[in-house]
């Protein structure tokens, strides 16, 4: 059992977060992710070969350098190839997602869960606000037409204010984890100790974070907090190795650091909750990862998890799409 101690606790209490080293075995959990991105990138390459929008297949490059060489030459952020979660908005029936067996094993990793029974009790359902974030180097990361790269640094941002509100009524819990270590450098997260403490502060939509001002139609900037709600100043880098995972509450304010190395960023971006409380998404599909009261409600199967994601694409591109973001700009906070 890899459950957390009463220190560890506190901390996570007093402070909102807690950062555990070593609690993913990187050979059984991480690697076999690697593994199976290796496919979906392949698949990609030949995608957008066979489209003339790549020249080469980079198919004598690791990883990292493959995924920037094709993302740089493209022009265009394909993180969607790779998520296991569905955009938004747009959704269509080929919209793509990934969600294969090795990713399904890290959302049930049982070190990971004997650390969120700790917290949230052992009537753990999965929720579907979850991602796989690939960051390249911001050198030769694609750019929007105000020169502003399209996926960079992470706004400030509370992970209740990118729910719907319902989500207010649960106790939702991040877990955060890099596919390989995550430096100051390569664009670890950065939080804000005791932030948690208080309310869902306002999210701006379209918020330039380096203006401090709102700029409608700006994608890059996303909803952001304004740094006149908080303090900013207080903020901690969190670097982190392969293997290790960072726990925050819904309401701790963090953001994620600019990739300024040359090496890509990779990590994983889970929610975990009580059984039964909204899930701030609701139209998603989520799953009991662990109940004691109903082990036979547990899903252990990754392929019907995957039919699960694939049912809602389907049903979703039939439907007008609903709209996630709470926030309109029309607060004072905004202006």
């Amino acid at each position: 059992m890899a459950r957390l101690t009463n220190e560890q606790l506190s901390h996570f209490e007093e402070f909102g977060f807690l950062k555990v080293e070593n609690i993913i075995d990187p050979e059984k959990i991480i690697d076999p992710i690697v593994d199976e991105y290796h496919s979906v990138l392949s698949n990609l390459a030949n995608e957008l070969f066979k489209e003339g929008k790549i020249t080469s297949k980079y198919e004598d490059l690791p990883f990292g350098e493959r995924v920037t060489k094709i993302y740089a030459e493209s022009g265009e952020v394909h993180n969607q190839y790779f998520d296991f979660s569905l955009p938004q908005s747009g959704i269509k029936s080929d919209t793509p997602f990934w969600a294969g067996p090795a990713v399904f094993n890290a959302l049930r990793c049982e070190s990971l869960l004997d650390a969120v029974e700790t917290i949230i009790g052992d009537e753990i359902f999965s929720n579907p606000i979850q991602h796989v974030r690939i960051k390249v180097p911001e050198s030769e990361a694609p750019r929007d037409e105000n020169g502003q790269v399209k996926f960079g640094a992470t706004p400030w941002h509370q992970d209740a204010g990118v729910a719907t509100k319902e989500v207010d009524n649960t106790n939702m819990l991040t877990v955060w984890f890099p596919l390989m270590d995550a430096s100051e450098e390569n664009g670890c997260l950065q939080v804000v100790p005791g932030s948690h403490v208080g309310k869902v502060l306002t999210h701006c939509p379209g918020f330039n974070p380096k203006t401090g001002k709102l700029v409608q139609g700006l994608a890059a900037g996303g909803l952001q907090i304004p740094t006149t709600l908080f303090e900013s100043d207080e903020a901690m880098a969190v670097p982190m190795k392969k293997g290790d995972a960072l726990f925050l509450t819904k309401k701790t304010v963090h953001s994620a650091l600019p990739n300024i190395s040359d090496k890509i960023r990779w990590s994983f971006d889970l929610r975990y909750q009580p059984i039964g409380e909204p899930t701030g998404r609701d139209i998603f599909p989520g799953f009991v990862a662990r109940s004691k009261k109903n082990p036979e409600d547990v899903l252990y199967d990754p392929q019907i998890w995957h039919d699960m994601w694939q049912d809602a694409r389907d049903n979703l591109a039939k439907e007008e799409q609903f709209a996630f973001n709470r926030w309109d700009g029309d607060d004072p906070a905004c202006a």
